[in-house]
């Protein structure tokens, strides 16, 4: 992932209400959570190699192991690599470079030969899910765009011929500036250069139901729309109903950036007569170091959008346009890539360092364990701030009610009654809530107006 990559995505219709309208009935009805009923939207991480001392395969594989991480992509196909991943239950997304594009794309015995190395080799002690076929192909090096549906073509063919097609998912991973005019969402299409390749690769992947594959990055939306983007609307934090995002065709309210690029990604597709394939975000992330042009890249911000992004989607609550549908998400990155080229954010993606010590702590407490780096192991679930008392006791009454949270302390003359205020109340029974489900994941949300925080409450 480079800057180079991502051309500027224009927010420029935004519109700011401060009254929730009903949206429209969904766009893309024929869309289901995933080809299989069983899968569950997922949070994966990036790995990178432009690293000082990168943990040796068996290393590595240990590490992502203790981290609890079960989902992983890599740039290439390292044989050191698959082969420590085996019987380990990690699921792998192997990646064919943008220089192996013109061997393959030209040659259905070398696409042949790739898979017999790289996958046949490997499977199914090593669980390899998915080939990203090239990174960014059609943005840098657009050269060889003609090649792109001819390679993933070849590579599904040497896939079929090993009878591994059903199992093994072929895609390939596009920035987001191939989409313009990506808000609002409801007016999204793909740059009209590009749909002589787009129209037959969505095309391939709605026939073998395959996901499109899109790196998304709300802190490059921020960086290059100052002003018209919040900060906030950028790093998943709870908003005011006057700076949600506001689709004026569909009135679909935005609370923030990924979920808006996700949709204009299915508008986009809409658009083209697609109406069939999921999006799984390949890379999304925000950097915790930069220089003096990029003073947002910090280690909070990091933190916050990266623990934010983890319980959005194991909250499983989609999107605006498509609330049944949670997409999966690659987190970029693992460890900091040192060896990059400036600017400096360029080495500074990364959870870990190259050690593998982490580079801030997650708050992810509640999330079945995900990334073990997280030490906020006394977490409470509270009502967030400047929520109208409306909507909040509304959540309050089915926490207390059909929720069956200990209200008893915040009853007239309790001990927990005082002060008596719908904010206070509510933070009492969300957190009894969420004691009670064992801090699972999505039991403190309360359709988002409740926040895990590591201060108790009642103190």
């Amino acid at each position: 992932m480079a800057i180079s990559k991502l051309a500027p995505l224009l927010f420029l219709a935004l519109v700011f209400l401060s009254i929730a309208e009903p949206g429209e009935p969904s766009l893309l009805a024929d869309i289901k959570q995933g080809q299989d009923p069983d899968k569950e939207p997922y949070v994966g991480v990036n790995v990178g190699t432009d690293v000082s001392h990168l943990l040796s395969p068996p290393n590595l594989v240990s590490f992502l192991q203790v981290q609890k991480i079960t989902h992983v992509r890599v740039y290439d196909a390292d044989p050191d690599l698959l082969k420590a991943l085996a019987k380990t239950k990690i699921r792998v997304i192997i990646g064919v470079p943008n220089n192996q594009l013109l061997a393959i794309g030209s040659s259905n015995a070398t696409a042949a030969s790739w898979v017999g190395r790289n996958v046949v080799a490997y499977y199914p002690e090593t669980s390899i899910i998915g080939i990203a076929v090239g990174d960014e192909v059609l943005t840098t090096v657009p050269s060889s765009a003609p090649l792109l549906v001819p390679a993933i073509e070849s590579l599904y063919s040497a896939l079929v011929a090993a009878n591994l097609h059903t199992q093994i998912k072929v895609s390939t991973p596009h920035a987001a500036s191939i989409i313009l005019d990506s808000f609002p969402p409801s007016q999204a299409y793909f740059n009209q250069s590009l749909v002589s390749v787009m129209l037959p690769l969505l095309q391939f992947l709605s026939r073998t139901g395959s996901p499109l594959m899109m790196n998304l990055y709300p802190y490059y939306v921020f960086m290059q729309n100052k002003g018209v983007v919040p900060l906030d609307n950028a790093l998943f934090k709870p908003l005011t109903p006057a700076k949600e995002m506001v689709d004026p065709n569909t009135l679909l309210h935005y609370t923030n950036v990924l979920d808006a690029m996700i949709d204009a990604t299915y508008v986009s597709m809409k658009n083209l007569n697609v109406t069939d394939v999921v999006v799984l975000v390949s890379e999304s992330g925000w950097p915790s170091k930069g220089d003096s042009k990029e003073p947002y890249a910090t280690v909070d911000n990091a933190d916050t959008y990266n623990s934010n992004l983890i319980k959005h989607v194991l909250d499983r609550t989609g999107t605006p346009l498509h609330p049944e549908l949670t997409s999966s998400v690659y987190i970029y990155e693992l460890f900091n890539e040192d060896l990059r080229s400036p600017p400096m954010s360029e080495a500074n993606w990364g959870l870990f360092y190259g050690n593998s010590t982490a580079v801030y702590l997650l708050h992810v407490s509640g999330s079945g364990g995900f990334l073990a780096n997280d030490t906020t192991n006394q977490t409470y679930c509270i009502a967030m701030d400047n929520v109208d008392s409306r909507t909040l006791q509304t959540a309050l009454d089915w926490a207390c009610g059909q929720g069956q949270a200990n209200c008893s302390e915040i009853q007239p003359g309790e001990d927990c009654y005082q002060p008596s205020n719908v904010k206070n109340h509510a933070s009492y029974a969300f957190d009894s809530y969420y004691q009670k489900e064992g801090k699972a994941a999505g039991s403190c949300d309360f359709k988002g107006v409740a926040m895990i925080t590591t201060t108790d409450p009642m103190k």
